[in-house]
């Protein structure tokens, strides 16, 4: 008797989501090396990972990558960290309240509508060229998507589940814990996911600006003076703590909501 043909998902039981991943990834960088070796052909237009990997050396070696890495991270980590406590706070305040979501959605639907980044020189005039600037920027391009994601998540909770808890005698305090909180958290962690690429576009952008270091200050020193291996290495930092912090999240994801995991 024959055995039955493999389907698509046989062959994905291979292998764990981490390998895929991994594979991706390389599969990008061969690519891209071979781009660069025969297609562009000219670093000064595309450098290859090779010359990339060497810029990174390079700077790891003189000191100077730890420097900007360090700038950036404190006004990436500041900034994010001060949206995630007022945006989730905000967030719950609007969806349990009817009179503050009335009085603060114009402010949102404004300032989220706003082009944050653009308002950079502005906020560098009033604080200055240190890390502040760049704080504020980071935290007004986090906090209003994980504003609007924590108020759709508590607004979402099944009305059914809380009528049934209500019939058993569940006071408000704790239909809020054991039932909005734990439906809303998935739309929570969506909103702090979303803000990790927001908050580092404000950090470059901010620090493109103006700024004594960090890997925005980078970029366009390199930028002007056409070192497109640092500037694509600085760039390649960026992505892997986007992927980085991303993966961290959906580990978390899986200990928070695990019913959430396909």
């Amino acid at each position: 008797m024959s055995a039955a043909p493999k389907t698509p998902a046989d062959h994905r039981a291979r292998f764990a989501p981490w390998q895929i991943s991994l594979l991706s990834v390389v599969s990008g960088l061969f690519v891209w090396q071979m781009i660069s070796d025969y297609v562009i052909a000219n670093p000064l237009f595309l450098a290859s990972p090779y010359q990339v990997m060497k810029a990174l050396l390079h700077l790891f070696e003189t000191g100077e990558l730890w420097r900007h890495v360090a700038t950036s991270g404190v006004e990436f980590l500041a900034g994010y960290a001060i949206a995630a406590v007022i945006g989730i706070c905000v967030g719950l305040l609007i969806a349990t309240n009817s009179f503050a979501k009335n009085w603060l959605q114009p402010w949102i639907s404004g300032f989220y509508a706003t082009p944050t980044v653009a308002l950079g020189p502005l906020f560098i005039l009033w604080l200055g060229i240190g890390v502040w600037s760049k704080i504020v920027v980071v935290v007004l391009l986090v906090v209003f998507a994980v504003i609007i994601n924590t108020e759709a998540g508590i607004r979402s909770t099944s009305e059914r589940y809380l009528e049934m808890m209500r019939s058993f005698g569940a006071t408000p305090t704790q239909l809020f814990f054991k039932v909005s909180l734990p439906s809303a958290t998935p739309f929570i962690l969506a909103g702090l996911k979303l803000g990790i690429g927001r908050g580092l576009i404000g950090v470059v952008v901010a620090e493109l600006f103006g700024s004594r270091m960090g890997l925005g200050r980078l970029i366009g020193a390199s930028a002007d003076s056409f070192n497109m291996p640092e500037l694509f290495a600085a760039v390649s930092i960026l992505a892997a703590s986007g992927i980085a912090m991303n993966s961290a999240f959906a580990l978390l994801e899986a200990r928070l909501v695990p019913w959430t995991k396909d």
